[in-house]
């Protein structure tokens, strides 16, 4: 029987907390005119544009093909705040797991945390950044 393993190819174990990203949980980035982006996109490609002002992309776990994630994908007007302290036009939310245990591992690592855990009714949020300056979104969702 083959051994089901987790996305560092470590074998997959049941109720596995491990501090780690598990997937990509968003695609945002600068435009110059985002409600322009947003129509471009609707009609030429067929993207829906939900209540968030984003578009919304469903994908099932293969360890788990009842769990439903989604990826969010919003443009946001160049030089929105949210992208600060960040230079970058974009910025990636990564999808993980144990927030907790993550932002612990992550000071120990000398990384940059932008705020505390923030919790919400869809999950909880921290920002970091990389070495490169690059503003990171951590989420981990409710279940």
């Amino acid at each position: 029987m083959d051994e089901q393993k987790d996305q560092t190819g470590n074998p997959a174990l049941p109720g596995d907390t491990t501090p780690k990203v598990t997937g990509i949980g968003g695609i945002f980035f600068s435009s110059d005119n985002p409600k322009e982006m947003k129509e471009w996109y609707t009609k030429n490609l067929g993207l829906e544009i939900n209540d968030w002002g984003s578009s919304s992309f469903e994908s099932r776990s293969l360890n788990n093909p009842d769990e439903v994630n989604s990826l969010q994908w919003t443009p946001f007007k160049k030089g929105d705040e949210y992208f600060s302290p960040s230079k970058k036009e974009f910025m990636i939310n990564y999808q993980i797991q144990n927030i907790e245990g993550l932002v612990d591992k992550l000071k120990e690592n000398g990384v940059t945390i932008l705020d505390s855990i923030a919790t919400y009714d869809f999950g909880k949020f921290v920002h970091i950044m990389d070495n490169e300056g690059n503003k990171i979104e951590l989420w981990e969702p409710s279940r």
